[in-house]
């Protein structure tokens, strides 16, 4: 080679080792400086993230009875169950970090081994299939990045997990790892954290999981929608036992613990117990999105207290569960056999203590995965559970005065069929059944659930005291004056109707409905707290009359499948039905309504003595076995009413002919003069002593 091909050759050679020395500075350098680019800016972000809390803008949501903590809701749809470090059983602690981090305990939030290994073997197999990334680096990415695998994202998510390392001990940072991993969703809800997950698949608190279900979970962190265990079951057993071979290897586990668990089915919750029943959840939600808003306050961690009976929660999921195949049951025998109604009946139930408003149970729906709907405050015809309102303006006559008649539980209407001409119309109702009874006194005609004495006795006490009472009972001001108001043809919610019927139960005071009791920061201090919201809406002894006419309707009249069922608690209520079944009633110690129907307005065609009594039956059967409910007393009249021995056929005071008689209550003042004109002029017979 010439001299002059020989300098060439060397120029060649050192500007190669230039330019490759340049490229590595390049591929060192970039690199490096996007990373202190993302420290610095990204550690401010974290820090004051660190100082508001992980799930800050979260709901820690406790129940009433037993007061504990049932989960964490976000806004976008989240839910947790926030659990400390203690709380997390070694187990799965072992089997969390076998499968997704085993040096986490040691490494500074990253693992230089561990990513060239999976930079190696990504090279090797020309894809990304390996990210290497640690559970530090995880936590920083599911709270604060995006999913795209991009080299700067990675990065990113390095230079966050420094950052997380500096300001937060090992432990909080796999605690906040183990509250916030997605682990699937069940329903409508992501599941975080394994406190949720579970709760939703295994029906259990983290300190009651097996070996078994421990790796289960700790499976799920891969690919949380490929091992399903809904969907799943084949993928997730391998996925476990992929794990728990992980464990032994890591030495957590010995041969014996492997091979038992390997020999272990796990038992997937169908129907796992819903302490945090969804329903429920979106209105106490909405409730605290309407008490605190788009503000600083409600942008922080909150502890969220209801007024939730996790007891009566259970006895509502499973009395709707019997109940709802009852009517799926007669729906097919209507249709011949021919399979279950499409779509399907729907369902709500609202149970609620009538003297504090507090909301014990609601249920919204048979499915909450199938539909959100939530029907407990869904708009529906309330049909004959309005009637109590209609007689409660009637009796509430004999205190009013005025130029309209005093109407009592004796005073006997007409059951006759007739029209009633209202502003130029003809309004004519008929009986369910169609049939016509004839003379009925007012609280036959509540015990049957006649219509024609109903609209009777509202136009006789004016359709506008019937509205009027119904608004001031919380029904709405979209109730009007007419006299189809009388038969529940304007709309009502199965909510509304429980608030509504307070005053029956609370000595004629309304109680507004309450899931939300307070709500704080997780400092304590309090951002909220709901009034109890009460007025006075009828006499206390207008009130107990209402109340003892609904006890006859149970103990012998529409409502008697009450009774029939086996409840013999003291109890009123009030069956209904239009398009749909209602059911209204209480106790001394909780009220509750059932709704039953289809979503669509349809017809059900079954009463609610057949479609809701049933189900409200079941559960108060289940409430009064609960030591809150269980000491049910009698309704026990006030000052001012009295009684008096009546012939029931004429509502007037029984003679010694008598044949039959009944006591009768009346508020003092209101009860008969005169002596019944059909068994002669003997003595009346003595009347009861007034009331206390």
């Amino acid at each position: 080679m010439t001299p002059q091909g020989t300098e060439l050759s060397t120029f060649a050679s050192g500007g190669i080792r230039k330019y490759a020395l340049a490229a590595v500075a390049a591929a060192v350098i970039a690199p490096a400086l996007v990373l202190a680019a993302a420290y610095f800016r990204f550690a401010p972000r974290i820090d004051h993230e660190l100082t508001r809390g992980l799930f800050a803008g979260s709901s820690d949501i406790y129940s009433a009875v037993p007061p504990r903590l049932m989960t964490n809701v976000s806004p976008n749809r989240e839910h947790r169950r926030i659990v400390s470090f203690d709380q997390i059983p070694p187990r799965l602690v072992h089997a969390v970090i076998s499968a997704e981090d085993k040096r986490f305990f040691h490494h500074p939030g990253i693992d230089p081994l561990r990513m060239l290994k999976a930079a190696y073997r990504d090279l090797k197999h020309g894809r990304k299939s390996e990210g290497a990334s640690t559970i530090t680096m995880q936590l920083a990415r599911s709270l604060w990045l995006g999913p795209q695998k991009m080299w700067q994202r990675k990065l990113t998510e390095i230079a966050m997990a420094l950052r997380l390392e500096e300001k937060m001990t090992k432990q909080q940072i796999f605690t906040g790892y183990c509250n916030q991993v997605y682990l699937g969703r069940r329903g409508t809800f992501s599941l975080h954290g394994f406190g949720a997950a579970a709760k939703a698949y295994l029906d259990k608190d983290l300190a009651d999981l097996s070996l078994p279900e421990a790796a289960m979970l700790a499976g799920l962190i891969q690919r949380p929608s490929y091992y399903h265990p809904l969907r799943a079951g084949d993928l997730m057993r391998d996925r476990r036992n992929v794990v728990l071979s992980l464990m032994r290897r890591n030495g957590y586990i010995g041969e014996r613990e492997y091979r038992e668990a390997l020999q272990t089915p796990i038992r997937i919750a169908a129907n796992p117990v819903s302490s945090g029943e969804p329903y429920f959840m979106d209105l106490v939600n909405e409730e605290v999105q309407e008490a605190l808003g788009d503000t600083d306050q409600g942008r922080e961690t909150q502890e969220v207290y209801t007024t939730v009976d996790i007891h009566l929660q259970q006895a509502a999921n499973d009395a709707i569960r019997m109940g709802m195949r009852l009517v799926d049951e007669q729906l097919r025998k209507r249709s011949g056999g021919k399979g279950t109604a499409s779509p399907a009946p729907q369902v709500a139930l609202v149970a609620m203590d009538p003297h504090t408003g507090d909301v014990k149970a609601l249920v919204g729906g048979r499915d909450y995965g199938a539909s959100q709907l939530n029907r407990a405050v869904a708009e529906r015809q309330p049909g004959s559970v309005f009637k109590p309102f209609v007689y409660a303006a009637a009796l509430n006559s004999a205190l009013t005065g005025g130029n309209r008649p005093v109407i009592t539980a004796a005073t006997m209407i007409s059951d006759d069929p007739t029209g009633f001409w209202f502003q130029g119309a003809l309004y004519q109702p008929g009986n369910f059944g169609h049939e016509d009874v004839g003379e009925v006194s007012v609280r036959e005609a509540m015990r049957k659930s006649l219509n024609v004495p109903a609209v009777r006795v509202a136009e006789m006490t004016g359709y506008g005291a019937v509205a009027d009472l119904a608004r001031r009972a919380g029904l709405g001001d979209h109730i009007q004056a007419t006299p189809s108001l009388a038969l529940g043809s304007y709309e009502a919610t199965p909510l509304g109707i429980a608030g509504a019927y307070t005053i029956f139960a609370n000595e004629g005071v309304y109680v507004r409905p309450n899931l939300v009791s307070q709500i704080k920061t997780r400092s304590g201090k309090s951002l909220y707290r709901r009034p109890v919201e009460t007025r006075q809406v009828l006499d206390p002894r207008v009130a107990f009359l209402t109340e003892n006419l609904m006890e006859d309707v149970v103990n012998s009249g529409t409502g008697y499948g009450v009774r029939a069922r086996g409840f013999r608690a003291p109890a009123a209520g009030k069956t209904g039905t239009s398009h749909d079944g209602w059911f209204a009633g209480f106790t001394s110690k909780l009220l509750c309504v059932v709704w039953v129907g289809f979503d669509d307005n349809s017809d059900l065609k079954l009463e609610g003595s057949k479609s809701a009594l049933p189900i409200w039956t079941e559960f108060m059967k289940r409430a009064t076995e609960q030591p809150l409910y269980h000491d049910v007393q009698p309704f026990r009249p006030p000052r001012g009413i009295t009684s008096a021995v009546i012939d029931p056929e004429t509502g007037l005071l029984a003679t010694a002919n008598c044949g039959q008689t009944r006591s009768e209550y009346f508020i003092a003042g209101a009860e008969p003069q005169e002596m019944c004109p059909l068994h002669g002029r003997a003595a009346a017979a003595p009347a009861s002593l007034s009331s206390r």
